[in-house]
């Protein structure tokens, strides 16, 4: 296909836009047709932005298209340079959710002030430079980013119920390893190590229904349990059964979504024998039951 017919085939698209205080807002954007819609919003130098794809996959453009940064499902974006402007424009994908947070770096300092040093970017050094990252969303990050899009409360509680989540949500991205003093976490200097524990991540979601023990799980990777319990915390905020509890819960209320399986049939997927058992796990996470929660989507 030529650019001339790429360029056809992009849509342009607008932003909801969530003012939750002065100098922080959230964007939400939810392409559910087949064609790639472009969103884009003016920003100045001022602000670090997030980018958060829930689903599907999105473009960064920069430059007027002569450079971009894919967003994957799943995956985070952060932005920021003092030194120039960075308009988002953003290319979303065919069935693609993206939720962006922006907030002015003066803001965003004053939530860390007392300990400005556990963000790498707000050191002495770095604050006046310019910082790109990417990551992974992690389950609990994952639960705040669908209440965002998928809001469906009343429209005057809206923005109190964004800025609580808006601050929720900086608050688990900040929750991991990668922004912590790599001297206070000297496990995680063993690239080795990093990688067995990533493994054992994919284990226990790959094998959820019937997920080993911690010694099993241990044995498997081949670190002992003291350092995957360690390290599983540091790379991942939580430990690991409570992480692999959010995501199986994460992973039943998407598949409850969808609606091609009853709340039996889900509660099997995960790994629960009955039903009671896991309405009673959903209602702990969510507050509600499963049933509930379906009726609540229609």
């Amino acid at each position: 296909m030529n650019e001339k017919n790429d360029l056809k085939s992009i849509a342009r698209g607008t932003f909801e836009e969530t003012k939750l205080d002065d100098d922080f807002l959230i964007l939400t954007f939810k392409n559910d047709e087949n064609i790639i819609k472009n969103v884009v919003k003016e920003i100045d130098s001022s602000y670090i932005q997030f980018h958060f794809c829930i689903k599907g996959s999105t473009k960064f453009v920069f430059n007027q298209g002569r450079y971009n940064l894919d967003i994957e499902e799943e995956n985070s974006l952060l932005l920021y340079n003092p030194q120039r402007e960075l308009p988002i424009n953003l290319n979303i994908n065919p069935n693609s959710w993206i939720v962006s947070v922006l907030i002015s770096i003066k803001k965003f300092h004053g939530l860390f002030s007392q300990e400005a040093d556990y963000i790498t970017f707000l050191s002495e050094d770095n604050k006046d430079k310019k910082y790109y990252k990417d990551g992974v969303i992690s389950p609990s990050m994952a639960i705040v980013l669908n209440q965002l899009i998928n809001f469906s409360l009343n429209s005057s509680i809206k923005p109190l119920y964004f800025k609580g989540k808006g601050y929720e949500l900086l608050s688990l991205y900040f929750n991991r390893s990668e922004e912590a003093n790599i001297e206070q976490c000297p496990f995680l200097v063993d690239e080795s190590n990093v990688i067995k524990i990533r493994k054992a991540k994919d284990i226990m979601v790959a094998r959820m229904a019937e997920p080993p023990s911690l010694q099993e799980l241990a044995d498997e990777i081949g670190l002992n349990i003291k350092k995957l319990k360690e390290g599983f915390k540091q790379i991942y905020g939580d430990s690991v059964f409570s992480f692999l509890f959010d995501y199986k819960m994460e992973f039943a209320r998407k598949l409850l979504e969808a609606g091609e399986n009853n709340v039996n049939e889900v509660g099997h997927k995960i790994g629960y024998s009955t039903s009671s058992h896991f309405i009673a796990a959903f209602k702990k996470k969510y507050g509600t039951t499963p049933k509930k929660y379906v009726m609540s989507l229609n």
